[in-house]
């Protein structure tokens, strides 16, 4: 079985609870079967497997440097992403029109998940270009899809999201970043972008960069910003005015340049080619960062899930200590796994991440039902799940990492073992696409608000059908459908009591919190989904669903309940919270 992921995990969700097989029959996927899913599946893990976890940690040993002139990193990342393009999954979901293979959206982010369970680092190259593929696609002239998308879908060129810059980090409307028009009708853009993934390296024959800048005279804020494709290279092959001023140093994602950019530094400005019209970049931006935020929460879940299934094959072959009524010293030692408080670091991991799988895979057909279902509500609900799916993963598989170290003990904290990267590569995620703080201030104070509060209504309706489901199978399933009713419940009553008063001060002081508390409350609705997918079938796959689940409404669930008190509280320690008492 591999130790990146599990396949049979990934055949029950997409098979048993999502029917996948079903898709086949719209229009759209018609060409496709079980067979061609298949296919790729098999596909992403062979090439995964031998060509992105074989450098893994050489990657993370070697990081990219900087002389000054160019970025140098180890050869196994460009053989590998070069193995990558070969393989048409860049475009495994794109338009036949553009040479994508049109494949569901939730079998293409089934695949990806294969390549950042095996090496996030080199993954996150093809990550950042598809998401500015499918960004020009949906925004962007015909001119600038026919001269970017097609490269960008063969792996020949690269694609970066530009938005923070050092002085506004998360505050977009602090940007300063400025694009002058020209006769040509092409922009001239000047100023300095920070954190920039994938900024700079020679892996491929141009980066196509999409930059946030502000339009001389445009309206303040974030209303004034307009976004610009600015490359590497321009169509003549002559370099563009985008230097690298240095590269950022991390503690995870080593493989991937990090990058601060000048644009604009040694003349007039760089060439920028305006995205759609002015003053609405940060909309357009938003299809690119709203996709990048579900993908970060995907690739929280494969990083936390490797770190799991490498726990569980230590934990099984790992022989320690004798079963607590031992009496005899010189007994055989067990494995590890025979331990109670192991099993227990092992059943939460298994909770968080096969739990988060389902999150992205679930939030992945949705996107399929906006795209190929007329009709469908599938948008409206996966704007509300968007920050969970994001931050929920961050949060839990990190966690899963922290305990995978555990069960490896003193090992674990070793470079020898792979689970003390996979923590440094996670802990990443709860800031990559926005903090905690941000998603929890986009659930609460946008999302379930919305439209009077169409969103979580939909989604309360979703999960309400669940429950119904559960309370009608009995037993077991009808008790978690009941914690998990009450717990839907309490989110209605506790949003209201937040903005009942009208202070969006004291309504989104504990914003993060919120988060948490609905996130588990999601994530505990997919586990009762799961439970009921398994039924009552035999084997020892389908007991383990069954015993996660029992798990996660036993003893995650429930911490909801004191989380939920506090909120509906409108507690204003932090508010109050004097910043000379600190």
């Amino acid at each position: 079985m591999s130790l990146l992921l599990s396949r049979r995990d990934l055949d029950f969700l997409l098979y048993e609870w999502l029917d996948v097989e079903q898709l086949t029959k719209r229009p759209y996927f018609a060409e496709h079967s079980r067979e061609t899913f298949d296919g790729a599946l098999d596909l992403a893990e062979e090439v995964a497997t031998e060509h992105f976890a074989t450098h893994n940690k050489r990657a993370d040993a070697n990081e990219p440097t900087f002389d000054g002139e160019r970025v140098t990193m180890i050869p196994e990342v460009k053989r590998a992403l070069d193995v990558f393009a070969g393989t048409g999954l860049m475009g495994a979901a794109l338009p036949a029109s553009v040479g994508g293979a049109q494949l569901p959206g939730v079998v293409a982010r089934a695949c990806f998940a294969w390549f950042q369970a095996a090496n996030v680092g080199t993954a996150a190259y093809p990550f950042l270009t598809l998401g500015a593929t499918n960004l020009l696609l949906a925004h962007g002239s015909p001119e600038l899809v026919e001269r970017y998308v097609k490269p960008m879908v063969d792996g020949r060129f690269h694609g970066t999201m530009c938005l923070s810059e050092p002085q506004a980090g998360s505050s977009l409307a602090d940007i300063v970043t400025r694009a002058v028009r020209q006769d040509d009708g092409t922009y001239r853009v000047v100023g300095n972008k920070m954190w920039i993934s994938g900024g700079d390296h020679e892996l491929g024959e141009n980066i196509v960069h999409l930059v946030l800048a502000k339009i001389p005279g445009g309206p303040a804020g974030v209303k004034g910003i307009s976004l610009f494709v600015v490359p590497k290279f321009l169509p003549d092959g002559a370099r563009n005015d985008v230097r690298l001023a240095g590269l950022n140093h991390k503690m995870g994602y080593r493989g991937t340049t990090n990058t601060m950019l000048n644009f604009g530094e040694a003349g007039e400005g760089a060439v920028g080619y305006l995205v759609g019209e002015p003053h609405r970049g940060l909309t357009y931006m938003f299809h690119m960062m709203n996709e990048a935020r579900v993908g970060v929460g995907g690739g929280a879940t494969a990083l936390g899930y490797t770190g799991y299934l490498k726990a569980l094959d230590y934990a099984r072959n790992r022989p320690q200590g004798r079963p607590v009524a031992a009496k005899d010293p010189n007994a055989l030692q067990v494995p590890i796994i025979e331990h109670a408080d192991v099993r227990r670091m092992l059943l939460a991991q298994k909770s968080y991440v096969e739990g988060a799988l389902a999150l992205n895979l679930y939030c992945a057909r949705l996107l399929d039902d906006e795209h190929t279902l007329p009709g469908s509500d599938a948008h409206l609900l996966l704007d509300v799940l968007t920050p969970i799916a994001k931050s929920w993963p961050s949060q839990w598989c990190l966690e899963a990492n922290d305990l995978a170290i555990q069960v490896h003990g003193g090992y674990g904290y070793t470079r020898e073992y792979d689970v003390e990267q996979h923590y440094r590569d996670n802990r990443l995620n709860p800031i990559h696409e926005g903090t905690h703080g941000i998603q929890g201030l986009d659930l609460l104070g946008r999302k379930v608000v919305m439209q009077g509060g169409a969103g979580l209504a939909l989604l309360g309706s979703v999960i309400g059908t669940t429950v119904a489901c559960g309370a009608a199978a009995g037993g077991e399933l009808a008790t978690w459908a009941a914690s998990l009713g009450a717990a839907v419940t309490r989110i209605g009553e506790v949003t209201a009591a937040l903005w009942g008063p009208g202070d969006p001060e004291i309504a989104l002081a504990n914003a993060s919190i919120y988060l948490e508390a609905v996130g588990h409350t999601v994530v505990a609705w997919l586990w009762l989904e799961q439970a009921l997918a398994a039924g009552e079938r035999e084997g020892a796959f389908y007991a383990g669903k069954r015993q996660a689940a029992r798990y996660f409404f036993r003893y995650e669930l429930p911490k909801t309940g004191p989380q939920f008190d506090l909120l509906e509280s409108r507690d204003r320690t932090t508010l109050e919270a004097d910043p000379a008492w600190f």
